[in-house]
C-alpha cells in the first residue's frame, strides 16, 4: 500500500523486517544488511499520496478515449527490452534513459515510475527484481514502466530509429520465433 501510494505508514519494525528479523518475532526477508540501512533508505524514499481513490492497470487496447495513465508498463523479455532500452536513449545525451532502482516489485511499478513522471526528463523504470515478487511473473519476464509522457517521446522516435535497421530485424524475427514456438 505503501509504495502505490494509499498509506503512508509502514508495519512495525520495518527495518527488521527488511533486514535480519528478529528472532521468534519476524523473519526477515534479508535484501538489506541492517535495520540502519533500511532506516537510511526511507529517509530517502518519502512516501506519496496516490493522485486518485483506485490503481487502474489496464491493457493498452482496453484503454477508453477519456483515460489518463501516467504510466505504460511492459512485462518482457531480454529481446523486448533490449529495444525497449535503446529506444529510451535513443534521444538522450547521457546513458541513463533508464533506471533500476531496488525496491519492492509494486515501488518499481508505481512508486519511482510516479516520481520520474513528475520530472522535466522522465526515465523508465527497469523493476521486478523484487525477490519476493519473482514467483508472480514468468522466470523469463522483468518489467520497465515508462512514464506517458516519455512514452509518446519514445512512439515518436520510433521510425526514424534503429527499429528499421537489419540488426532489430534480426531480434525481431528471434521474437517471432519465440511466440510461434
Amino acid at each position: 500500500r505503501r509504495y502505490t501510494g494509499f498509506s503512508q505508514s509502514l508495519r512495525p519494525q520495518f527495518e527488521f523486517f527488511l533486514s535480519c528479523g528478529i528472532p521468534g518475532e519476524i523473519e526477515g526477508e534479508r535484501v538489506k544488511k541492517s535495520p540502519d540501512l533500511v532506516s537510511d533508505y526511507l529517509k530517502s524514499h518519502p512516501a506519496f499520496q496516490a493522485p486518485g481513490h483506485f490503481l487502474v492497470f489496464k491493457r493498452w487496447d482496453k484503454l477508453a478515449g477519456n483515460d489518463q495513465p501516467f504510466a505504460v508498463i511492459f512485462f518482457a523479455s531480454a529481446d523486448v527490452l533490449s529495444g525497449l532500452l535503446t529506444l529510451a536513449n535513443y534521444d538522450r545525451s547521457d546513458p541513463y534513459g533508464v533506471i533500476s532502482p531496488a525496491g519492492s516489485g509494486c515501488s518499481t511499478l508505481v512508486n519511482y515510475p510516479y516520481w520520474e513522471a513528475q520530472s522535466e526528463q522522465p526515465r523508465a523504470v527497469l523493476g521486478m527484481f523484487d525477490i519476493t515478487a519473482r514467483p508472480q511473473v514468468s522466470a523469463n519476464l522483468l518489467t520497465l514502466t515508462i512514464p506517458i509522457k516519455r512514452f509518446e517521446q519514445m512512439a515518436a522516435n520510433m521510425d526514424e530509429s534503429f527499429l528499421t535497421t537489419a540488426a532489430w530485424e534480426r531480434v525481431r524475427t528471434r521474437l517471432q520465433q519465440t511466440i510461434q514456438s
